[in-house]
Formats: C-alpha cells, structure tokens, sequence
C-alpha cells in the first residue's frame, strides 16, 4: 500500500498546489493563510515539511475509482474538491469552537484574527466548487460532472447541518446516543461516504455498486470519528497534536461523554457546572471508564468497521479485491480501527 499511497498523494498534492496556487499581490498574505492551514507554510510563511493533515478522504476517493475499475487521475480534481471543503470546515470549526490549536499549531484565526480567517474560509469553500469543473479537462463526461457537482452541494448543505447539530448539543445534558450518532453521520461520515461515492461515480459505476461504495464510507467514517472521540479523551496528547483535556475542559459533547451523562448522576453534576476545573479532567475520564463509557465506544467502532468491510466486499468487483488499490483500501481501514493519532 505505501508505494501507491505514495503515489497518488503526491499526484493530490500537485492537484491541490495548482488550485490553491497564490495569484500574487495584492493577494499574496491571503493565499499564504491558505497554504498556512494546509499545512505547507509555518507561521513565518517558509515552507514546511510538518504535519499537512491525514489527506484521507481524498485518498480514499483516488483508491475508491481505481479499484472500481477506473483511472484514478481522472478523479483528482474532485479528491483536491474534497480535501479543500474539509480543509474550509476545519477552519471555520475553530473559529465556532474557539479552537486555539490545530495539528499541534495556532489556528488561522489565533494568528491574523476572526474577520480574516472567516474570509479564508469562503475562500477556500468556493475553491472547492472550482476544482470539480475541472473534471472534464480530465475526461469526464458533462452528464457524471454535474452528478458529481450536485453529489457535492448536497454534502455541503449536510455538513452544516451537522455542524448546527454540534453547536447546539453544547448547551444540553440530555443528547442521547442516536442524536449523536445523527450528527457525526451529518457532519464527518457524509464527506468521507460522498468521497468513495465521488471515486466509484467517475470510475464509471452503476447507480447500485456506488451505493455499496458509498455505505463503506458511511460506516468507515462513523468508525472514524468515534475512534477520534475515544482518542480525545484517552489518547497520547503528543501523538494525537491536542491536549486529551480539551473536550472535556470544553465538555464537548463526544460519544463516551454521551454515554456517560446517561448512567452516571456523578457525570451530569459536573458537566452541569459552570466550569469544568483542571484538576478534575481525569477523574472525569475514569468515570467515563468505570461506567463503560469506552468500552462501548470501542464496541460501536469496532461494528461499523465491520459492516465497512462488509460494504467494501460488495462493492469490489471479482478483479477488484486482488488489485493494490483494493487491498489499500482494506488495510487502510483496518488502520482506522486501530489508529492512535
């Protein structure tokens, strides 16, 4: 899998260069922002080798449309179309959690400011939109292109809605499980399930095999964020680049908190209180633990890897299983499963 990874983040990155490339003045510190939260410019604008993000979902686009039976370049503009929403949503989430620190860096908005970074954002939304008309520079028909365009809008719209979900749990005790659930399927599994959706529609799949791909996305991003929850509360902070204080300090409404408000009378009175002290974060996280919060978060992961899996083999034709890109797939979300960062 590394060589071909490899090989078609490479061809991304060219991708996302050429779309977000700086026009120049008067424009240069606005399209240094950009490439700032990209993870290609330190705080002093000098290229940097440190982290760019995980590029998942657009990586899974690329394997997703060669192992469908297509060309993988054909899909680059819409892999470079989704890195650069999520990229958009990432910057505007700090801005809406009041976020300080993003991969173990400032944010945007922490460096040059709220206004600034806002703009930046629809910046880098309407970019997004501008790299699937490239599409048919690549070979893809106007009929897919406007598929695709509308697959993408509607994802948009149902990233807010997860987003909107988000926010408003910060204010309630009484999130149950399926709302949560409800709003990482809005607001993490839609963009991950659009991209092998997006891979499997420009490698020419039917109507029918796409829903496959699109379920093995569904069920690898909820895998995906649940794992990222029990992550943000019991995960090594200098793996993950976060402190493992932050959601609790912030009493983020996470999967195992969830959970845990519903069992615990203990739990409710301290996310009841005004403020959430220091001292009292790990004593939140073995409650968590002792009243099974984890233990049921790692359960629930580790079902919708499996029916991830289950998808995947569906959506594989007989030729498809044995290819690299489809054994990359498989490894790579078996590597979700068990990821630590």
């Amino acid at each position: 899998m590394s060589d071909l990874k490899e090989q078609y983040l490479s061809a991304l990155e060219g991708e996302l260069g050429d779309l977000l490339a700086s026009t120049g003045p008067p424009y240069t510190t606005y399209y240094q922002m950009i490439h700032y939260h990209m993870g290609w410019l330190d705080a002093d604008m000098h290229p940097t080798d440190g982290r760019a993000g995980k590029r998942i979902r657009p990586l899974l686009c690329l394997l997703t449309c060669s192992a469908a039976g297509g060309n993988y370049e054909q899909a680059l503009p819409a892999a470079a179309a989704i890195e650069t929403l999520h990229n958009f949503s990432l910057l505007h989430d700090d801005i809406e959690d009041d976020s300080d620190t993003r991969r173990g860096r400032p944010t945007v908005w922490k460096l040059w400011g709220v206004p600034q970074a806002i703009n930046t954002g629809d910046g880098m939304f309407a970019l997004a939109h501008l790299a699937l008309i490239r599409l048919p520079q690549r070979g893809v028909s106007p009929d897919r292109t406007l598929t695709a365009m509308q697959l993408f809008d509607q994802t948009c719209l149902t990233l807010t809605h997860g987003q909107f979900l988000d926010m408003e749990f910060e204010h309630r005790l009484d999130v149950s499980v399926n709302e949560y659930l409800t709003m990482i399927e809005a607001k993490t599994a839609a963009l991950i399930a659009t991209s092998t959706h997006l891979g499997a529609l420009l490698a020419g799949a039917d109507g029918p095999t796409c829903a496959h791909w699109r379920a093995f996305g569904r069920h690898l991003g909820l895998t995906f964020q649940i794992r990222d929850d029990i992550l943000g509360i019991w995960g090594d902070a200098e793996t993950i680049g976060k402190s493992t204080a932050t959601d609790i300090l912030t009493r983020k409404k996470t999967l195992p908190v969830v959970y845990g408000l519903t069992r615990s009378p203990q739990l409710r009175a301290w996310y009841a209180a005004p403020i959430m002290p220091p001292d009292r974060v790990p004593r939140v996280a073995q409650e968590l633990a002792a009243v099974g919060a984890r233990q049921m978060a790692a359960e629930l992961a580790a079902e919708h890897h499996q029916h991830a899996l289950e998808a995947l083999e569906r959506a594989l034709p007989a030729a498809g299983a044995a290819s690299p890109a489809g054994q990359a797939l498989q490894e790579l979300a078996t590597a979700l499963l068990s990821r630590s960062r």
